[in-house]
């Protein structure tokens, strides 16, 4: 019975740690959700739990060579498989997904601490990782360098033929912006396509960069994408 008592624990314990990580996906609409982070949760508690009680039911008299944490290691690499399906690479060689991957190994890594009895160790872990993800930007963003508090945009530019690039970069520098990188090449009618990839302040709305380049003479499409 009290072993009963301390499996449910566990698995409880599991299940609530697992519920908050997915709560804080959930709500920045990421592809792992409450559910799937509780079943991770749960489902690398009730391992650890296999692993660790597999050890004395199963072991001869004279003694044993089995590892109590066999089945628990698998864990951190299987999940390994969950993790990489959320991680994306769109269109404008952005990689996406990589916090909500790390949440996954982390959900595992809470099941196994609460399997094997680390409570204490597991809730705390649980609380800096909450903190890590939506309090210390925060306050990186406040008292670190300018550099923080700036967003990456894609822009494509078609330029008409008799178009002028260096006006375009006077506009992008007059709107307190920089440019990373950048590529040009020649489209149909003589066109100019540039390709850039720039820095600006994050109170900068994506819909007033692209109207100040639009007005710009001879420029015959804008397109701005935030990443």
């Amino acid at each position: 019975m009290t072993f009963d008592l301390d499996f449910l624990l566990k698995l409880g314990v599991a299940l609530f740690l697992g519920l908050l990580i997915g709560v804080d996906r959930q709500l920045k609409h990421k592809p792992l959700g409450v559910k799937t982070s509780m079943v991770i949760s749960v489902a690398s508690c009730l391992i650890t739990i296999v692993s660790i009680q597999s050890v004395p039911r199963f072991s001869m008299p004279s003694g044993t060579n089995m590892d109590a944490m066999r089945l628990a290691a698998q864990i951190v690499s299987g999940v390994g498989f969950l993790g990489a399906g959320v991680i994306l690479r769109r269109s404008n060689d952005v990689i996406s997904g990589l916090t909500t991957a790390s949440m996954v190994w982390a959900a595992s890594g809470l099941g196994i601490a609460v399997g094997a009895g680390f409570y204490f160790e597991a809730v705390s872990a649980t609380l800096l990782i909450i903190l890590a993800i939506n309090v210390f930007p925060l306050i990186l963003r406040w008292l670190g360098p300018s550099s923080l508090r700036q967003r990456d945009l894609s822009l494509k530019i078609v330029v008409l033929e008799h178009g002028d690039l260096d006006v375009v970069f006077k506009q992008i520098k007059h709107l307190d912006m920089q440019v990373k990188r950048v590529k040009v090449k020649d489209v149909e009618n003589g066109q100019k396509k540039l390709e850039m990839l720039i820095t600006a302040p994050e109170d900068t709305y994506t819909t007033d960069i692209y109207s100040s380049l639009k007005h710009v003479d001879h420029i015959a499409s804008v397109e701005v994408e935030s990443r």
